[in-house]
């Protein structure tokens, strides 16, 4: 059984150079040595906010907060509770009261009845309105029939004849002139031709288009001119640029930066790891030193106060408490018991005091008549009960 690991499967571990080597034990030394002071400070200061956080902050906050609860949010929130509540209750009140019930009672007894009069009076109203305007829709049709009759038959007999002699009559003139406006629309359109178009385009053909041909090459000519102009110029400064510009910057970039870049980035990350490293081994050096001080302050202070409060404070607080403190408690408890006693004669004195007053001043109280209980008027015993053979009639009754 292979428990190690082939070449193939093993994690590639990326090659360090010489650079790497040789800053790397330095700078962790110089970064250890300047870290665990700092360490070491920031965890004193860590115990020392968590000691004060658990024995000050803290019972501070907690008596802030409720002097705040007790001068901010409490006086709103009785003010709230025994103030404006019960005064808005009181005001919805007095607003359902005063404006709601009279509102509703309104309503119910004198809108609802007129309202339900206007309608019927409405409807009343509507319905004569409606019978009469169908009396005249009646009647306006009727006239507006008979009217159409009559300009219907003035259409047919009057109009109709006259219209179609009209028509004939516009046809005939329509020819007429028809025949005129082609004459002279052929004269018009053969002077138009031979008078504008055939010179107007034998002047494109052998006068203008030369002259635009002319205009274009040499508008070509110039164009090129000027392009070469500006080409020649770009080159120029092109290579002006890239000879005194961008050359230098290439070879500064290339052969100075980058390296120089590289250096600082490996030197960089190095010194992050050493920073990483130095802060954990002085995080256990911290504990470390800690713990040792927790455990000399413990030997030196904690187990001798332990010592002496067990050894010495304790059997002497027992002996107190078993010859003075235990004795004086039963002494006060009886005296305090004898108090009582005498005061509850006292109190039963002055009370048989008084009672024998009351009756010197105004003599023995009646006492209350005792009224007699009403006879029982629940179902009778077993003798006067009825049965299958008895009955309690008159009639009936053995």
């Amino acid at each position: 059984m292979d428990l190690e690991k082939s070449p193939a499967e093993r994690p590639a571990v990326p090659a360090e150079g010489c650079l790497t080597v040789a800053i790397r034990l330095p700078v962790r030394i110089v970064v250890l040595v300047l870290v665990v002071p700092v360490r070491m400070l920031w965890d004193a200061l860590v115990v020392g906010g968590r000691f004060l956080r658990d024995t000050l902050l803290r019972p501070v906050g907690r008596v802030l907060q409720w002097l705040a609860w007790a001068v901010f949010v409490w006086p709103w929130v009785t003010l709230w509770r025994y103030a404006v509540v019960p005064v808005g209750k009181a005001l919805a009140w007095l607003g359902y009261v005063s404006l709601v019930v009279p509102a509703v009672w309104m309503y119910e007894t004198v809108l609802t009845p007129v309202g339900h009069a206007i309608a019927w009076v409405a409807r009343g109203v509507g319905a004569g309105f409606a019978w009469v305007l169908r009396g005249l829709g009646a009647g306006f049709a009727w006239v507006l029939r008979g009217i159409g009759a009559v300009l219907a038959w003035v259409y047919a007999r009057v109009l109709t004849p006259v219209g179609r002699a009209v028509a004939w009559l516009l046809r005939g003139l329509g020819i007429g002139f028809g025949a005129v406006a082609l004459g002279v629309y052929r004269v018009v359109a053969w002077l138009v031709r031979h008078l504008i178009v055939v010179p107007a385009l034998w002047l494109y053909e052998w006068i203008l288009a030369p002259v635009g041909r002319a205009i274009a090459w040499a508008a070509r000519g110039l164009g090129w001119l000027v392009r070469m102009i500006f080409t020649g110029i770009g080159a120029a400064l092109y290579w002006t640029l890239r000879v005194l510009l961008v050359l230098p910057a290439l070879t500064l970039w290339r052969w100075v930066l980058v390296p120089v870049g590289r250096v600082l980035a490996v030197v960089a990350r190095e010194v992050g790891d050493a920073l990483g490293h130095a802060w954990r081994v002085a995080g256990h050096l911290s504990l470390a030193v800690g713990r040792f001080l927790g455990r000399l302050f413990r030997w030196i202070f904690v187990e001798p106060v332990r010592w002496v409060y067990r050894s010495v404070l304790t059997p002497v607080g027992h002996l107190v408490r078993d010859t003075v403190l235990r004795p004086a408690a039963e002494a006060a408890r009886g005296v305090g018991r004898v108090t009582r006693q005498a005061l509850a004669a006292a109190r039963e004195s002055a009370r048989q005091t008084r009672a024998d007053i009351r009756r010197m001043l105004f003599g023995t109280p009646r006492e209350p008549e005792r009224v007699p209980l009403a006879k029982d008027r629940r179902e009778p015993g077993a003798a006067g009960t009825r049965t299958l053979g008895s009955s309690t009639t008159a009639l009936t009754k053995d």
